[in-house]
């Protein structure tokens, strides 16, 4: 928290929300507290908070009202959790958020996301505005500069003044609001941020301007103005698109919950009910097919029920009266009857949601290198602005227009364009490369923070292996108890059914079946009874099995049965991708749900360093949570609903294509195919591009350091500022650019 703190006295380089005029009109909260024993919840909507220091300022103010327990902001979501006991008014809360210069509402998820998207259409409509203008005005300025030397009348250029005084106006009104509403907000609250000296500059270089094209002067820097805006827009919209696409996650997992249940009267009818009605005690009936709505515990029944959202791992399990089944897990083969022990809000899916928001707001507080710049950038322009201005002034006596032209040009060639797209044009590029090779990155700072890894920690099932169980043992059996097991598997929907069915093709279907959840399936093959399912059911001695894979039994009437051995299938370069990582010095670990043996094993064939197994959605998280508190800047790589706490969490994270919605929209990074060889192209692009951002910061310092002495001496007006500005973007771009050559620098 030390370097967030650092960037509170700046305030939010992006854009706050215009607050409410007065915190007392924000509408009481009272109505949406909700009570948990002595303790009370609520979530506020914020908007306008879009930093790290954003995060910290509210955080940090909320936290010192009395009897505070938590407040937990989430920048995805834009949502503000904060509990309490004793007698704190929720208004309080409200009040104190509102005070610090942000707008706050009671949480509406649909209403946040349109006000989040909201914005983005306004910057893609002023950086529209900008550019327009910015076309136009340069074309009349063309036209003003060939005109020189006597070639053009003074009518003539104060006309072209005036056109271009009217296309400037009111682009640099619409296409500056980004940036005037967050200065205006930022000043109200007490504070500067970065968006205070670009304001600054546009307004004074459009007063500027329109003063003298009254007074018809030779020089005008409307085109200054706007092209300022255009620069800067470019830049605030890319950071605005890659930083939103992470904000689904949460969604995303709670869509996975049951939105209505079948629920058992005391009468013993059944009444279709929502999810949300859901109370503990209530006896739920579960049908073959149906997602459990809430926790609860089977009171009658039996049947396999898919537990991946719990473990990862994609073989059912048998679930019997008095076991404790999740919400979101899938009743696979039987019904069954439940009873209800928590209700929506406090079910697995909930709190998963809950443990994703938690590490999007981690990530969110990272302080990337662009936070860090602007550190120093707002009072050192405002001071060599304001130097030049009172020195042109009173110590050389220059007077007010050229001490005024002088500041303006000091504020509009550091303006930080430069400083403002050495991040996101070399992020557009990378990520344009990696889209290129099947890698889509899906957050703003996420090629920074990849580029820090220093441990890389993968999911076992759908990770390091594709999660689709493969019959290797095929040759151990006979052709008729080959054909019994084909015949009876093509009457079942069970996972380890369809991969004998993938292994023996069409052929033909016992009859009479039987299936018995959670113990087999039996039926009668070219006139003989065939069994399939766990020994017990077969008759079968497992006494002696090797236990690093899945095993079923097959058995045909009179004959020994023979076992059937099924294995996930590991990643074509899944261990190439281990062994480039660990050669350059990067840490690799194995966390999964899966029993111990078949992840040592696997940990074994891939050469990955440590495994932990039969780890749970939370114990995964705690262990990413010890690696980072031991200083390691921590990658996760995984693909299941159980990861996706650990994916949000993680320093940084990626997920297939083949991954459930939740993984993908809480990692930073999908890559798409068969293979792992995208982690490593990933890591690759980030390190480099990690390099292309800090020489475009040194450049940017560089040019400060040489063009604003030249400005505050004069020698600069401010037309060849905003020209310098420009080429300083320009050279920013080209050196973006570089990272389209080759694969190295």
């Amino acid at each position: 928290m030390a370097q967030v703190e650092e960037v509170t006295s700046v305030g939010c380089p992006s854009n706050l929300a215009p607050p409410a005029d007065n915190a007392e009109n924000v509408a009481c909260p009272d109505a949406f507290v909700r009570q948990d024993g002595e303790v009370s919840r609520l979530e506020l909507a914020i908007f306008g908070a879009k930093c790290a220091g954003c995060i910290a300022k509210i955080e940090g103010a909320v936290k010192k009202l009395p009897g505070i327990d938590e407040a937990r902001l989430n920048l995805s979501t834009g949502k503000l959790r904060v509990s309490w006991h004793g007698k704190l008014q929720s208004q309080e809360v409200v009040n104190t958020v509102s005070g610090l210069g942000y707008r706050v509402a009671p949480y509406d998820p649909e209403a946040s996301e349109k006000e989040t998207d909201e914005h983005g259409r306004l910057l893609i409509r002023c950086l529209a505005v900008a550019g327009f203008a910015m076309a136009n005005i340069m074309l009349l300025s063309i036209g003003v500069w060939s005109g020189t030397g006597g070639e053009m009348g003074e009518g003539t250029r104060a006309l072209m003044h005036f056109v271009s005084a009217l296309i400037a106006i009111p682009a640099a009104a619409y296409a500056g609001r980004p940036f005037f509403m967050s200065a205006w907000a930022a000043l109200r609250a007490g504070r500067a941020n970065m968006d205070v000296p670009i304001s600054l500059a546009v307004v004074l270089a459009v007063s500027y301007s329109l003063f003298e094209t009254f007074q018809a002067g030779e020089e005008v820097y409307f085109d200054a103005a706007v092209m300022l805006l255009f620069f800067l827009l470019i830049g605030r919209w890319l950071d605005h698109a890659l930083r939103n696409r992470a904000r689904a996650a949460a969604r995303d997992l709670l869509a996975l919950q049951a939105l209505s249940a079948n629920r058992l009267g005391p009468d013993g009818q059944l009444q279709a009910v929502s999810a949300k009605d859901i109370q503990p005690g209530d006896h739920i009936l579960l049908a073959a097919g149906d997602r459990i709505p809430v926790n609860g515990r089977i009171i009658s029944g039996v049947s396999e029920m898919d537990v991946s959202l719990v473990t990862g791992e994609t073989d059912p399990v048998l679930r019997r009266t008095g076991d404790v089944v999740e919400a979101g897990v899938l009743n696979v083969s039987a019904v069954v009857t439940m009873e209800a022990t928590a209700t929506v809000d406090n079910s697995l899916v909930a709190e998963l949601a809950r443990l994703v928001e938690a590490g999007q707001q981690g990530k969110s507080s990272y302080v990337r290198l662009a936070d860090k710049a602007a550190r120093a950038y707002v009072p050192i322009v405002h001071t060599l602005a304001a130097i030049t201005f009172l020195g042109w002034l009173f110590v050389f006596d220059a007077g007010l227009r050229v001490a005024l032209m002088n500041a303006i040009a000091v504020l509009i060639i550091t303006c930080p364009c430069a400083l403002g797209l050495a991040t996101p044009a070399v992020q557009i590029v990378a990520t344009g490369e990696l889209f290129r090779k099947g890698i889509l990155v899906k957050a703003g700072d996420a090629l920074e923070r990849l580029a820090q890894v220093t441990h890389f920690v993968f999911d076992k099932t759908g990770t390091l292996t594709l999660g689709k169980p493969q019959l290797v043992n095929a040759h151990d059996l006979t052709p008729a108890q080959f054909n019994a097991a084909a015949a009876l598997a093509r009457a079942s929907r069970h996972p380890l059914s369809r991969a004998i069915v993938e292994a023996a093709g069409t052929g033909i279907v016992a009859t009479d079946v039987k299936e018995i959840p959670g113990q087999g399936v039996s039926g009668f093959v070219n006139g003989k009874l065939a069994q399939m399912g766990r020994a017990a059911f077969v008759g079968a001695d497992d006494s002696g099995d090797d236990a690093t894979g899945t095993l079923t039994y097959v058995a045909l009437e009179g004959e020994t049965p023979v076992a059937l051995k099924f294995e996930d299938t590991l990643r074509e370069d899944a261990a190439e991708t281990v062994s480039t990582l660990t050669s350059s010095g990067i840490r690799t670990s194995l966390l999964s749900g899966d029993r111990p043996q078949p992840v040592k094993q696997l940990a074994s064939r891939v050469l990955i360093e440590e495994a932990f197994a039969a780890l749970t959605p939370a114990e995964k998280l705690e262990k990413l949570n010890a690696f980072a508190e031991s200083g390691e800047r921590v990658a996760m790589v995984g693909d299941g609903l159980n990861d996706a706490p650990a994916l949000a969490s993680a320093h940084v994270s990626l997920s297939p294509g083949s991954a459930v919605e939740a993984a993908q929209s809480a990692a930073d990074y999908v890559f798409q195919g068969q293979g792992l060889s995208a982690v490593t192209k990933a890591w690759r692009m980030a390190r480099r591009a990690q390099r292309h951002i800090l020489q475009n910061f040194a450049f940017a310092a560089l040019y400060n350091c040489v063009a604003a002495p030249l400005a505050m001496a004069g020698y600069v007006t401010p037309l060849i500022a905003a020209l310098a500005m420009s080429g300083s973007s320009l050279i920013v771009t080209l050196n973006a650019l570089r990272l389209k050559i080759g694969n190295g620098d």
